[in-house]
């Protein structure tokens, strides 16, 4: 067989060649190739849009670990990833330290593109770049980076060259079977579904404008390639995937979510996520990049994203948000965002700040650091403990299953990049009590004291009794914001004080009789240490008024040790109906009794005093946005036992030990004359400990005084000056 110039060959075709192998994956049908590094075992990888240098870094071949090879016709080859179509090029123009490095963000194959491979006698080869003559070292001082840099052949610079099937042995796409009776607001696609487009714009088209009415609506998205769909996102829409692994749903066309304002405004753009599936944008915004312009509420976890995302639309404002196990192969632009908490993400490159950016367990968090305009980035570089939240997917026999994630300790970066299973358990769909909205608290308490798990499908639940969540390892999963609301004056939900709960996915609404808390973690007085097992919140949404008049003295009470909080927003609402000084009262959002608390994402705003009281030791605060009350009456109505107005962020002063990192508080009162002479209050105590602090007059009336205590210089009005402390005490 002739070795033509410009055409890629299976690597049976090399070898006979007298090459040893080579990486290949042809148009007409050759199978892909992978180089996996010697020095460590792992496959190279190229992200999608040749953001990131590559790495050899993959404990499996995946889309990522694919290339072809092309002959240049003068003894050399070069390298083509199958993901992204660009050619590696190792680039000798990049500056020092990154000189030389190996990187897939070429169109065309010139000299820095070419390679000579170089058969080893031990079955291996070596690649010496045409650049600069020198050999390609997977170099483990630098993480496994590819680099052309070394003189001569050692373990560094041997690579393993093999044929790779086109479809990967790792997480084949299961074969569908009977899903469960999910209710008629679940909607179960899958590439073939008949009018595709047509389903999921009518869904959009009803819960665009749907900001505060009942309807809730899940898309299924099963395994497969979605060619040239589109998905626009509405209010109180929720968009899963349904592989083991995101890259098993695969949309190539567009995921968006448009501003909900006039004038590109979407900082009303709540109750809306994506979860478990990769886009690539070729029908987004241009550039490969998908619009994702979102504020409070909206979830955005396990999601891959194939070139790059804006967190706006045009040049409008936008007050987010979240991510949390994403993996974004180019740019992630946070544009106007006014503040944002990336949680164990990874990306190609990040640009923007404006008030309040927090990256936890994010490996390239961005330059800079607080309280540099333009910088004020937090950046913690390991996530202390998490579980991930649990996902329904298929499992490999065709069933429908929950994956709950293990415990992880002191992690960075997305938890599912080798392409593996998730650590953790499966849990089948059998053993969840599948609720629809007309079950009664009575039937899933029943339903929950037999053992069972509890998934609730989309839609508005009336309770008469709070239900009872009482076994250890109980998972109970939302799907598509179901909403819980209780007028008879009862909480909506109550722990247990055990082992290794799992609460998901759940909208938590206050009724018209007041219920004195919606979610109580673990009774009052509640003492077991769960540092083991902890229980753990995702994506908890609370709302007193808005849709109708409601009341609660407190939203959600923590009594349980070591629990933990991943992403919740409760909210007094400030607009919609229901909504006033007496018509939606609540004293506060969050109380922490236990020990040993950990939150990230914590979002509270609008309660009529504190909004956080937290009075448990050894608490941990990942992130904090909170807008204070706009409606106080008068300055004489809203006085503290402290001074003028109610501390946003109040540690009780017999706490001994507390961390928290980031933190924006913002006044925006629409009554003149009003001050908060403090937005955070805490003891003084070398182990009460505060970091990356910001105040914010958003409006022209009043403001905050002081930013912690009395450290920190009043706010100027209409965010003409914006107060920062770095580190308290």
């Amino acid at each position: 067989m002739a070795w033509n110039e410009g055409r890629a060959w299976p690597i049976h075709a090399l070898v006979a060649a007298g090459w040893i192998a080579a990486l290949t994956l042809a148009a007409e049908g050759a199978e892909a190739a992978t180089l996996r590094a010697a020095a460590n075992n792992n496959f190279v990888s190229a992200t999608a849009t040749g953001t990131s240098y590559l790495t050899a870094t993959a404990g499996a071949a995946q889309s990522w670990e694919q290339f072809d090879v092309v002959n240049n016709g003068n003894g050399t080859v070069s390298f083509r990833a199958r993901i992204s179509g660009n050619f590696v090029s190792a680039d000798i123009g990049l500056a020092a330290p990154n000189t030389s490095r190996l990187i897939a963000n070429r169109r065309t194959a010139d000299a820095w593109e070419q390679f000579t491979v170089v058969p080893q006698s031990n079955g291996t080869v070596a690649l010496r770049s045409a650049a600069n003559g020198l050999y390609v070292s997977a170099d483990l001082n630098l993480g496994g980076v590819l680099v052309a840099n070394r003189n001569a052949v050692q373990a560094w610079e041997q690579f393993v060259l093999a044929d790779q099937p086109t479809t990967p042995p790792t997480n084949p796409p299961p074969t569908t079977g009977t899903p469960p009776d999910f209710g008629a607001s679940v909607h179960i696609v899958s590439p073939t579904t008949p009018n595709l487009q047509g389903v999921i714009d009518g869904i959009y088209n009803a819960q665009q404008p749907n900001h505060f009415g009942p309807r809730r609506d899940a898309i299924l998205l099963t395994p497969g390639t979605y060619n040239n769909l589109r998905i626009p996102v509405g209010f109180y829409t929720q968009v899963l995937g349904l592989g083991s692994h995101p890259d098993q749903v695969h949309v190539n066309g567009d995921l968006r979510s448009n501003a909900f304002l006039g004038g590109d405004n979407a900082t009303q753009n709540f109750w809306r996520g994506a979860e478990n599936f990769s886009v690539t944008p070729s029908l987004g915004i241009g550039n490969n990049t998908m619009q994702w312009a979102v504020s409070q509420a909206i979830p955005f976890r396990r999601m891959h994203v194939r070139g790059n995302i804006k967190l706006n639309q045009n040049s409008g404002w936008s007050s987010g948000g979240w991510f949390s196990d994403v993996l974004v192969d180019g740019q992630v632009n946070s544009a106007s965002q006014q503040q944002w908490i990336s949680r164990n993400s990874q990306w190609g490159s990040w640009t923007g700040s404006n008030w309040n950016m927090v990256f936890v367990g994010v490996p390239n968090a961005p330059a800079g650091s607080f309280p540099t305009a333009g910088q004020r980035y937090t950046k913690i570089a390991q996530t202390p403990v998490i579980r991930e939240k649990p996902f329904l997917f298929i499992d490999t026999d065709g069933g429908y299953a929950v994956r709950v994630p293990s415990l992880r300790q002191n992690s960075s970066g997305i938890s599912w990049n080798n392409g593996g299973a998730t650590p953790g358990r499966t849990v089948p769909i059998g053993q969840f009590y599948i609720a629809k909205p007309g079950d009664t608290a009575a039937a899933m308490n029943t339903q929950l004291a037999a053992g069972k798990h509890l998934l609730f499908t989309p839609g508005t639940y009336v309770l008469t009794q709070p239900l009872r969540v009482n076994n250890p390892d109980t998972v109970v999963l939302g799907i598509g914001f179901p909403t819980l609301r209780s007028d008879n004056g009862q909480p909506l939900m109550q722990t247990a004080d055990v082992d290794g709960l799992t609460i998901s996915g759940l909208f938590f609404d206050a009724g018209a009789t007041e219920s004195g808390v919606l979610l109580e973690v673990g009774p009052n007085g509640a003492a077991a240490n769960h540092a083991a097992n902890p229980t753990v919140l995702h994506d908890l949404f609370f709302r007193i008024g808005g849709a109708a008049a409601g009341k609660v003295r407190i939203a959600l009470s923590v009594n349980a040790n070591n629990t933990i909080v991943d992403h919740t927003w409760l909210w007094r609402a400030d607009h919609g109906a229901g909504v006033g000084w007496t018509q939606n009262p609540s004293e506060n959002g969050l109380w922490v009794n236990g020990n040993d608390v950990t939150m990230y994402g914590l979002f509270v705003e609008h309660f009529q005093k504190h909004q956080v009281v937290w009075n448990g030791n050894g608490g941990r605060v990942y992130f904090y946005q909170s807008e204070i009350p706009y409606d106080p009456q008068s300055q004489a109505g809203w006085n503290s036992p402290t001074g003028r107005g109610w501390a946003s962020y109040k540690v009780a002063d017999n706490v001994t030990s507390h961390e928290a990192w980031g933190l924006g508080v913002y006044s925006v009162f629409t009554n003149g004359g009003i001050l908060l002479d403090r937005a955070i209050e805490a003891p003084v105590n070398g182990n009460v400990r505060f970091h990356n602090m910001i105040s914010v007059c958003l409006g022209g009336n009043g403001g905050i005084v002081h930013v912690i205590n009395n450290t920190g210089a009043q706010t100027g009005c209409n965010a003409s000056f914006t107060p920062t402390v770095t580190n308290f005490p």
